[in-house]
């Protein structure tokens, strides 16, 4: 019978297997279930394992989450969108044995990267294809991450269909599972023909523009080609970037609340100095690669945290916005995380009752406002679709130097960046949090305040400031039955895992009900 052993820690120079030997002499074969580094400053960096072990002779049987399949569906639910909720509902859908439809307003993941590109090269936005939209949704551009808070019975199921489409195995066991930017985009299209293999009927450039009802009743959705397709069973999972469906749902009388988020900057520092920091005078060593970190700050009294988001060993700043009159600024890494500059969002907690009382709406405004006052402040200093940066020292201090060390370095993003006052162009009380909150983190990550390093503006998409409320049980929407608010865009997921857990819990309750 196979043993779990916990905590079981290794330095980096030696080996699992001769642990295990010395362990359990003569075992059978092994897997790892978890696997992190420890590089406390108290001692060395190690690896920590969880370990599943068999006696001699044994086999480990694998998970394979096989699913019983309903008979005769009585009809097809519909899926807006294609990010994570969106195609494992989807997933879901089709492996139970429930055709499906899907929409998605831009293209599948090989066209939506010339998009990208146009815009990121010569400022030429596509409505339809950028980094928020498009196959894959925001998750396609942010470092392929997998880390989540939540505890849900099926990530397990998640991590094992993304290997099963092509992600690396590791993702299944390590403590900061991650995908890579470029390899989640080789991931989806395998994940896409299965699903038209399998009943899925799929969309692409078709956005969904109206959702039919008959009293509070759904019973479709209209495209914007003007065709009609019948169901009352519509899960919406647009994502958090969607705000012409927000808009649209709160004409049709939805129930709507005002969510609170986060807002701030991105910061950039040198690989080679997050390193040096996090490992010490093991930097170098090969086994540990990119580090990364996270930090967070609390101010009692005021109840405001400053905290990191989406860090990126080895990574990029990326413009992607989604309105031709607005910036926003985001990180990704790819899977070898090999880029010389590591980079994470610095951001502060925006409460919505605080902030915005009753007003529904007042978080997407504020963001809308901050967006385009980023992208008057490119255009001012001759830009396009360069991202305003200005030098961490600089930020701090109030000021703006153009040459000697402080001076703009280039930096990792593709779409460049121009020397401009964040701290004159973000509202004064979030320059006042931020800058607490980087004076914290020196006091974490001694060398993280330096005049190497440079923040990015503007960190706005952590995730949607309004939230369509659903209900409990039935994740129905409260005002709407068989309108099924789903992911990042509804307010119920931080991520592509969290998201695609979400998008399979509605599957399962829409299939109890066919």
């Amino acid at each position: 019978m196979s043993k779990i052993i916990q905590n079981l820690e290794i330095p980096i120079d030696n080996d699992l297997e001769e642990k295990l030997q010395w362990l359990v002499p003569e075992h059978g074969p092994y897997r790892i279930l978890r696997q992190s580094v420890d590089a406390r400053r108290s001692h060395s960096p190690h690896f920590v394992y969880t370990v599943e072990v068999a006696e001699k002779g044994e086999t480990l049987e694998l998970p394979e989450f096989k699913l019983e399949k309903i008979e005769n569906p009585k009809e097809k639910p519909l899926i807006v969108g294609t990010g994570p909720a969106g195609l494992f509902a989807a997933l879901r859908f089709v492996e139970r044995g429930v055709p499906c439809v899907l929409f998605e307003r831009g293209s599948d993941s090989g066209e939506r990267i010339k998009g990208i590109n146009q815009y990121w090269r010569y400022g030429k936005l596509d409505p339809r294809n950028n980094v928020c939209f498009g196959e894959g949704g925001a998750g396609l551009y942010s470092d392929g991450k997998l880390i989540t808070r939540i505890k849900s019975p099926h990530i397990p199921y998640v991590m094992n269909r993304l290997v099963q489409f092509g992600a690396p195995e590791e993702i299944q066991w390590l403590s900061n599972p991650h995908v890579g930017s470029d390899r989640i985009r080789r991931v989806i299209p395998k994940l896409r023909e299965f699903l038209r293999a399998n009943g899925c009927e799929i969309h692409f450039n078709t956005q969904v523009t109206e959702v039919l009802t008959e009293g509070t009743q759904v019973v479709g959705v209209r495209t914007e080609h003007g065709t009609e397709f019948r169901s009352p069973h519509v899960v919406m999972a647009t994502g958090h970037s969607a705000e012409d469906m927000i808009n649209h749902l709160r004409d049709l009388g939805v129930k709507l609340d005002g969510k609170s988020f986060a807002m701030g900057l991105r910061v950039e520092h040198s690989q080679a100095s997050i390193n040096k920091i996090q490992y010490r005078q093991f930097s170098e060593h090969p086994k540990l690669g990119a580090a990364n970190y996270k930090l967070a700050h609390h101010d009692n009294k005021t109840g405001i945290g400053v905290y990191s988001f989406c860090m990126c060993p080895g990574g990029y700043v990326l413009s992607s916005g989604t309105e031709a009159d607005g910036i926003v600024c985001n990180g990704m890494s790819n899977y070898n995380r090999n880029s010389p500059y590591a980079n994470a969002a610095i951001v502060i907690s925006i409460d919505h009752d605080k902030n915005f009382g009753d007003d529904v709406f007042g978080g997407m405004k504020m963001r809308r406002e901050l967006e385009t006052r980023a992208f008057n402040s490119v255009v001012a200093a001759g830009g396009t679709r360069e991202l305003p940066a200005q030098n961490l020292m600089d930020f701090l201090q109030g000021t703006n130097s153009k040459t000697g060390p402080r001076a703009l370095r280039p930096g990792s993003s593709p779409s460049g960046a121009l020397n401009i006052r964040l701290d004159e162009l973000l509202p004064k009380h979030m320059v006042t949090r931020l800058r607490e909150g980087f004076e914290k983190f020196q006091g974490s990550m001694k060398g993280f305040l330096t005049e190497e390093a440079q923040v990015y503006g503007i960190e706005s998409r952590t995730s949607c400031p309004v939230r369509v409320t659903r209900d409990d049980e039935t994740l129905e929407s409260v005002s709407h039955k068989g309108l099924y608010p789903a992911g990042e865009g509804a307010g119920y997921a931080g991520g592509i895992t969290s998201a695609a857990c979400d998008g399979i819990r509605i599957a399962e309750k829409i299939i109890a009900q066919l």
